[in-house]
């Protein structure tokens, strides 16, 4: 599986590497930080699932789908990107989420209905397999033809958009020792431990697991590595740390409260409590802790998910 499939172009170039200089010395010192911008990515309010969704819709199109069917919950990041390519694309689109119908829609929820997406509403996420299982057999039987996008676009296909990434990154001349970011389904992970890999660059990925234990995220993302064309056999390390979803996906925890308040007011970055709150507030406590040396550099690659600010 060649990262030079097809692909539907919804980026509109790279995205900005920053330093994050003032959050360094907020911080005392340590390595040195900069960020990569999936949040600034123009398309459907941006966000990591932007790069996936390019290779999986793709394949979605090529397979001669007219309409689009995806899980989730009521305030997920994926189901509103998905629902923008599929507009963009003159797609239908079904959303299957897990959740009650919101009585006054906020932030994502409020974004799939201007999309035009069908919200079919489930009680929890143990009914996602049923419920989009039955969305597909009824749009069969009234003729038209979907294609099923997994949670998070976070298949070998999607992941495809972060070994992209990784091509994106070296391009830009920027090689960290450490990559951290928000994790959850497993493809960005897996997207960036595969391009790393082929570049043959030893750059560390922590993912900070936003619901999930870290053995079950782990072996995900080993599972879509391997999936991956010439990555059959990939037996690397993968790190994910579970230690900072505190009540549980979705819920702020005293460090994504401070993360959030200090990315904003030393570089006006905004981070949600879902996912790359609890991520920022995981590199803050490596750094403070002393975990990384001062002649390091850590990127912290912002996913996005800006909108949940606004739930």
């Amino acid at each position: 599986m060649s990262s030079h499939r097809e692909r539907v172009p919804l980026l509109s170039g790279p995205t900005p590497v920053q330093e994050m200089s003032r959050l360094r010395a907020a911080l005392g010192g340590g390595p040195r930080l900069i960020v990569k911008r999936d949040d600034a990515i123009p398309f459907g309010f941006g966000g990591n699932k932007v790069r996936k969704l390019e290779f999986v819709v793709a394949d979605g199109l090529a397979a001669g789908a007219d309409v689009l069917v995806t899980v989730g919950g009521v305030q997920s990041n994926h189901a509103r990107a998905t629902a923008a390519a599929a507009a963009k694309l003159g797609l239908g689109c079904v959303l299957v989420l897990n959740g009650s119908p919101p009585e006054r829609p906020t932030a994502n929820a409020v974004l799939d209905r201007l999309l035009g997406a069908q919200i079919e509403y489930i009680p929890s996420r143990a009914e996602r397999r049923a419920a989009s299982d039955e969305v597909m057999a009824r749009l069969r039987a009234e003729g038209r033809h979907p294609y099923f996008v997994p949670l998070g676009a976070s298949t070998p296909v999607g992941a495809l958009g972060f070994v992209s990434a990784v091509d994106e990154l070296v391009e830009q001349g920027v090689v960290p020792d450490v990559i951290v970011h928000a994790g959850s389904s497993g493809g960005t992970q897996a997207g960036l431990v595969a391009g790393l890999a082929r570049h043959r660059l030893a750059t560390r990925v922590i993912a900070v697991s936003a619901d999930d234990p870290a053995e079950s995220v782990a072996a995900t993302v080993r599972d879509i590595v391997r999936g991956i064309d010439g990555l059959s056999g990939f037996d690397g390390p993968i790190e994910v740390d579970d230690r900072h979803v505190g009540a549980g996906y979705g819920a702020p925890t005293d460090a994504s409260r401070n993360a959030q308040e200090l990315a904003a007011r030393t570089e006006a970055l905004f981070v949600d409590h879902t996912y790359t709150a609890k991520a920022l507030g995981a590199l803050v406590t490596y750094v403070r802790d002393g975990r990384f040396d001062a002649n390091q550099t850590v990127l912290f690659w912002h996913t996005g998910g800006q909108v949940g600010l606004f739930a």
